[in-house]
């Protein structure tokens, strides 16, 4: 049974995990950088340098938990983008000196083929779906026809949904990181249906051809509410009602979009239709219950990953890499890293 060290730090997540080839999942370590609360976002140096310092530390952690040493590893896989480059060069140089000394396969790893993927690692979804990658950087619908081919319907034309998150959290006066801040603070609202009547606000693209996403509008909107309050410290009623606003008209534009690039997804006629979500966003219970609801219209199923899942993880890393491993698909000790790798460009790709 082939066994996979996976090795993340794209972003301010240092993380480091082991699967096996039957899916067993032997370790999940991930250290979240608390360096940055105070800027109100991710600094990239502090986080490259952050990585710098804790990477032997997880990857140990990791062998640890699953009682394994490096001669027990397969393989081992790492992000090599997209992501801040100098935390992607962090990991890459890691897996890169392990595989080197254990004389062992390295895989280089889309970051958002990790999310893609990770569905896989908790359910038996077939090939080809739906899915829907919503993160603090990424907003994209993607037809999943196999390991390294991806077809885009659509994606953001402005901000991605998470970072919209962290905007709206900030002007509420909520911390980082956003989304969690968010959804806490709108389960406070008494009436979340009156508090989208008193917050309509705009839902860009939507009813629009195509299936592409706009939420800079939305993040306009949220600044102009919270200055339309009298000056000083946003009342938690108020930050209830504009979170709750917020929340479900995200929530609307994400079912208009997605119901869009579903009828696309259904030409093909796929054997088992389903609807994948994924990224740090879908640990939003409200989108999740939202998106659920729109795929039982259409008689899809629905997947998505754990909570735990969604967000930045090793874990999606070593199972793309087991992914890619049991298909052959290993590159050479020189690969490079990438701040940008759309995953369409993975087409073609076979090592």
């Amino acid at each position: 049974m082939r066994t996979v060290l996976g090795i993340e730090t794209s972003c301010d997540e240092t993380a480091a995990a082991i699967v096996t080839e039957d899916k067993h999942l032997l370790a999940n370590v991930v250290l979240s950088q608390q360096e940055h609360k105070e800027f109100g976002g991710v600094v990239p140096e502090i986080a490259a340098r952050a990585h710098l310092v804790h990477i032997d530390t997880l990857v140990k952690q990791a062998l640890d938990a699953a009682n394994l040493a490096f001669k027990d590893l397969d393989a081992v896989a790492a992000t090599a983008g997209p992501g801040l480059i100098g935390g992607v060069m962090v990991g890459a140089m890691t897996a890169k000196a392990i595989a080197a000394v254990r004389d062992i396969p390295v895989i280089a790893v889309n970051h958002l083929e990790g999310h893609a993927l990770t569905v896989r690692l908790v359910e038996d979804v077939a090939f080809p779906y739906l899915l829907l990658l919503v993160s603090g950087g990424h907003c994209q619908l993607l037809i999943v026809e196999e390991v390294g081919q991806y077809t885009c319907l659509g994606t953001t034309r402005d901000d991605a949904a998470g970072e919209c998150f962290d905007k709206a959290a900030k002007l509420l006066g909520l911390g980082y990181p956003g989304g969690p801040a968010v959804e806490k603070m709108a389960a406070e609202c008494q009436d979340p249906a009156k508090a989208l009547e008193k917050y309509p606000f705009p839902q860009p693209m939507a009813g629009k051809a195509g299936c592409d996403f706009s939420f800079s509008g939305l993040k306009t909107a949220v600044r102009r509410a919270v200055d339309d309050l009298p000056q000083g410290t946003v009342a938690r009623s108020d930050a209830a009602d504009i979170s709750a606003a917020f929340q479900q008209t995200v929530g609307l534009i994400m079912t208009d979009r997605t119901a869009r690039a579903i009828k696309e997804y259904l030409k093909l006629e796929p054997a088992a239709p389903a609807l994948v979500v994924a990224g740090g966003v879908a640990a939003n219970k409200t989108l999740r219950a939202a998106l659920e609801a729109l795929a039982k219209q259409y008689n899809m199923r629905f997947a998505a990953p754990p909570l735990k899942l969604c967000t930045d993880n090793a874990a999606m890393i070593a199972w793309a890499g087991m992914e890619r491993l049991t298909r052959g698909m290993t590159d050479a000790l020189d690969f490079s890293v990438r701040p940008r790798w759309p995953l369409e460009e993975l087409k073609g790709r076979t090592t």
